[in-house]
């Protein structure tokens, strides 16, 4: 087998012409910092859902007069 190798169709060929079996081995990115898909914007996001989901329950408990538990049970 010799050093150089040509990638075609998802095999590698070398310079003789001859086809082998070996899987392609992909481009590794890897990033500077890591963040485990937590990112400022989307815990700002969900924080500010969250403040929106409280007040919409204080209101609906004190427009309706009732709590969230009992409006549940008359279901």
């Amino acid at each position: 087998m010799t050093t150089n190798q040509a990638i075609q169709g998802g095999f590698v060929t070398t310079d003789d012409g001859y086809t082998n079996t070996f899987a392609l081995e992909p481009v590794v990115y890897v990033d500077a910092e890591n963040t485990a898909g937590w990112t400022a914007y989307a815990e700002k996001l969900n924080g500010r859902l969250a403040m929106i989901g409280f007040v919409a329950l204080i209101a609906t408990e004190l427009i309706g007069g009732d709590t969230i538990i009992n409006l549940l049970f008359q279901l």
